[in-house]
């Protein structure tokens, strides 16, 4: 008895990585299999020149592959090098040590990932050398004019939940051809893994129907919002008092923190974040209760509730979960336990 298994790995395409995937027969079944250690061609990936291309697989994290089904599987791996040690491109394994040192604070993600569907070179719902209404109907809208992929759309949900993957929620997004979907609320470590399965399984979904689907930040010039990965987050004690809230958004704004953040929360964030479609400019920092246009925002609720999550609004959708979990696990969770507030 045998079942596939479709390795995955995040490759070393600058500036913003690719996705890649290879399948592997394995005997047995996935209840009593080892999934095994692989190897792939880095000099392919970005990720080894030709003389010295072996680069290493390990499984990281796996679950049911709804494509497929049966007994078949998805295989998120790490890279390694041939000598054991991480891959300069492995940013999983720069969050673990970071996660586990914060680990008592019980800090939990979600992820509201954003992008947008392209037939060809024009976004899905765009008229042939034109250009749709102005935005703002089809924002969790309803109807043929103003609806491009759902059928593209549910059948992703559909497969993020066979899968078994905390998908929380889906809607359309503010330009024609652009969605969201939600992962979480779980750990930095579980988020991350998920939403790059997440992305596999939207890329994979959409090309059934000959759709492409995109991360670019961008994605429309002029007057069109971009595309983000609001990243909402909390530790226990966020999530029990008012303070430790205030403490966390202070401190992603002390000293170089904010441009440290940014330059590493996704390739083209300039382009985004310009103070304009509900963002704040990229080079000042400001939080705000119920505020679109801050670069973090507390939810009214929180507020009222004097306790929850804080929504950091600046990472892009074409950041690296691994990167903005560790960055932002590191700056508050520091704080918090100076400050005495955990």
């Amino acid at each position: 008895m045998t079942f596939k298994a479709e390795y995955i790995w995040i490759d070393g395409t600058e500036p913003t990585a690719k996705l890649r995937s290879k399948t592997k027969i394995i005997a047995g079944t996935p209840d009593g299999s080892e999934l095994p250690v692989w190897g792939f061609d880095g000099s392919s990936t970005n990720q080894a020149e030709g003389h010295a291309s072996d680069r290493v697989l390990k499984p990281v994290f796996s679950c049911p592959d709804p494509i497929r089904g049966g007994d078949n599987v998805l295989v998120l791996c790490e890279v390694f090098d041939i000598d054991g040690t991480p891959h300069a491109t492995n940013t999983r394994a720069r969050l673990r040590p970071v996660a586990e040192q914060h680990a008592a604070q019980e800090s939990i993600f979600g992820i509201e990932q954003e992008y947008t569907f392209f037939d060809g070179t024009r976004p899905l719902g765009f008229p042939v050398g034109g250009f749709p209404a102005a935005q703002g109907g089809y924002y969790c809208g309803v109807g043929a004019d103003e609806i491009f992929g759902r059928e593209i759309v549910e059948k992703h949900l559909d497969h993020c939940l066979a899968a078994g993957l905390s998908i929380s929620g889906i809607n359309a997004e503010v330009m024609p051809g652009q969605w969201e979907f939600q992962v979480g609320p779980v750990g930095p470590l579980e988020v991350s893994d998920q939403l790059w399965i997440a992305r596999w399984l939207l890329y994979r979904t959409a090309e059934e129907f000959n759709v492409s689907a995109t991360l670019d930040p961008k994605p429309v010039k002029g007057d069109w919002n971009g595309a983000g990965a609001h990243t909402n987050f909390s530790t226990k004690a966020m999530r029990e008092g008012y303070d430790a809230i205030i403490t966390a958004c202070e401190s992603l704004g002390e000293g170089s923190k904010p441009m440290d953040h940014v330059k590493n929360y996704g390739a083209g964030i300039d382009d985004r974040l310009t103070g304009l479609h509900e963002t704040a400019p990229w080079n000042e920092y400001s939080y705000g209760v119920s505020n679109r246009g801050a670069s973090v925002r507390i939810p009214w609720q929180v507020e009222v509730d004097q306790k929850g999550y804080i929504e950091d609004r600046r990472p892009n959708a074409n950041v690296d979960p691994y990167v903005v979990t560790r960055l932002i696990v590191d700056t508050c969770c520091t704080a918090l336990e100076k400050a005495g507030q955990v």
